[in-house]
């Protein structure tokens, strides 16, 4: 035989194709926690099923279903149960072959695929089917490969399942690649279960429904703003039930799931539930609210009174920034064992280390400073401190290169390979600022002058306009807390992340629109930690309603009272 002429591209093409082939393979052998598989609790299996109108008293031997990510078959076994029943009432004549497109099941893991097959199997054998027609049926419904890229998945009635929740760094970057080209909503950190809906969406037939559980965070956060998008367009959000507190899973998860019901209309109208009763969901009273949806914007999907008032503040006033503040992060340094330590013990030049504040130096509404400190690396003007310079300095990295010459950021950059992840601004210590740790269950918002550089789980709040002391108690009355709680998502426990993707949406009126008396109230509030005080002037600063004021909640500690 004539060998063929290679060229270098196919040459290249080939190589590629079985990286990508070894990537998939490595995920279809991977662990549980490796390819994200969580499974879901048959109560809640069923509920979704009911919600998508997948129920036995209709001809679903005439739709298909898609499980996108079958795991060991609790939504697929569970639609088999449905599909069967309704082809055993169907009053007309029916045949076996008329059941061969009415399911599609796709999973990536070979060991779990085998096990999922063999129960389809025994299902329909026990259901009186013969075993050669079982095996048919087993073979045309079942498919083992990545959803992602298999191709030739027929247009479907019903998506239903579970997506995988895998983060990015897990995958193989030239599985990553290979998504990212495929699919439009793999954006900033997006996590897998992102083109899993994609996908599923583009595959829905005119009226076709979409029904996964899985994170809320992607209504929200900053990377689910193109899968949003693509849902403004062409889909509409039918369902959307509020899992806050319900045990869905059979693994704990850290976040709270929800479950969205997605159809291929243009229906305004989203019916709303919060802690379904599973025991009794049949009963369950649904609330009604209209357009959600809204290009890419982060879905607000609280109680509608608080809707409307966050709507109603969003036509009145400028966002935060926009009203001459700026929200930043502390430090992340990436190798925090070396960079962090008791201030007085750090031995480098003055001028290489910074007190640093860390969420633990904040009590109450008042910081206590615990003496750590961190090494600078970099000069006022941004440039990385030379080394014979400052001979402290250098000796205090030589003696720790090799744990600082290990960390990603100095792979990237081999001839800084001391600079910490980001940049330190010394002028920021000296900055009067607000402070406010990542997670959280009510707002904690400290006030800070004492020459603190943040750490990197906490927020700052800079202002070369509002008089922070002011802001603080502005924030406290609840004014941060009602809009985090309502475009961040919460945590295991009730936490919310104050992130500033969500501190970023508080909207605050211009310091140059409040009056001088409201002024000296504001700033005595917080200089005398008396935040109670001040809530009434802040819903007049606002210009709310008596019934708006009761939802502005002031987030009070003890120590404040």
């Amino acid at each position: 035989m004539q060998t063929p002429n290679l060229t270098p591209d196919l040459f290249s093409a080939q190589s590629y194709y079985q990286e990508l082939e070894r990537a998939v393979e490595r995920m279809a052998t991977a662990p549980k926690d490796e390819r994200g598989a969580v499974y879901t609790k048959q109560e809640v299996v069923d509920f979704i099923l009911d919600l998508v109108g997948y129920t036995s008293d209709k001809p679903l031997y005439r739709q298909c279903l898609l499980e996108p990510s079958c795991g060991d078959g609790r939504f697929f076994l569970a639609a088999l149960d449905r599909l069967l029943l309704s082809f055993r009432q169907a009053s007309q004549k029916l045949t076996t072959s008329d059941l061969k497109s009415c399911l599609i099941g796709v999973e990536l893991h070979k060991k779990t695929f085998r096990q999922l097959k063999r129960a389809t199997l025994d299902k329909l054998l026990i259901a009186g089917f013969e075993k050669s027609v079982a095996f048919d049926l087993c073979n045309a419904w079942l498919q083992q490969g990545d959803f992602l890229l298999v191709e030739n998945i027929p247009s479907v009635d019903f998506v239903v399942g579970n997506p995988p929740y895998i983060r990015q760094e897990k995958i193989p970057s030239v599985l990553l690649s290979a998504y990212r080209a495929k699919y439009t909503t793999i954006y900033d950190r997006a996590d897998l279960y992102v083109p899993f809906f994609e996908r599923s969406l583009r595959l829905l037939k005119k009226e076709g429904h979409l029904s996964f559980i899985c994170t809320d965070r992607w209504t929200k956060n900053k990377y689910g703003g193109p899968l949003r998008k693509l849902i403004s367009h062409g889909f509409s959000l039918k369902t959307y039930v509020d899992m806050i507190g319900v045990d869905a899973f059979d693994a704990e998860v850290a976040t709270y799931p929800a479950i969205t019901v997605i159809q291929r209309s243009t229906h305004s109208e989203t019916q709303i539930l919060r802690r379904p009763n599973l025991d009794n969901h049949k009963a369950a009273k649904f609330e009604i609210a209209t357009r959600i949806v809204d290009g890419a914007r982060p879905w607000v999907l609280g109680a509608s009174d608080k809707t409307a008032l966050i709507r109603d503040l969003e036509k009145r006033f400028p966002l935060i920034e926009q009203a001459g503040c700026k929200i930043g992060i502390g430090v992340a340094t990436g190798a925090d064992k070396v960079y962090i330590g008791k201030y007085e013990d750090l031995d480098v030049e003055e001028q290489r280390k910074l007190p640093l504040a860390k969420t633990s130096d904040l009590r109450g509404h008042q910081v206590n400073w615990n003496g750590l400190g961190v090494v600078n690396p970099f000069e006022d003007n941004g440039e990385l401190a030379k080394l014979n310079a400052y001979p402290k300095f250098k000796a205090f990295v030589l003696e720790h290169q090799e744990i600082l010459k290990a960390r990603h950021v100095a792979l990237k950059n081999p001839e800084k390979w001391y600079k910490t992840i980001d940049r330190i601004r010394p002028s920021l210590a000296s900055m009067p600022k607000l402070l406010i740790p990542d997670i959280n269950g009510k707002a904690s918002i400290v006030y800070e002058d004492q020459g603190l550089y943040p750490h990197h789980n906490l927020y700052f709040i800079v202002s070369s306009s509002w008089n922070l002391r002011a802001l603080q108690t502005v924030l406290l009355a609840g004014v941060a807390e009602l809009f985090v709680e309502t475009y961040s998502t919460k945590m295991r426990g009730g936490y919310l992340r104050y992130q500033a993707q969500y501190l970023r949406k508080i909207r605050l009126p211009k310091w140059s629109d409040v009056s001088s008396s409201t002024r000296k109230v504001l700033i005595e509030a917080s200089t005398n930690y008396r935040f109670e005080e001040a809530h009434a002037i802040v819903c007049d600063l606002y210009g709310l309603r008596k019934d708006q004021r009761k939802l502005l909640r002031p987030n009070l500690t003890k120590k404040s009272l």
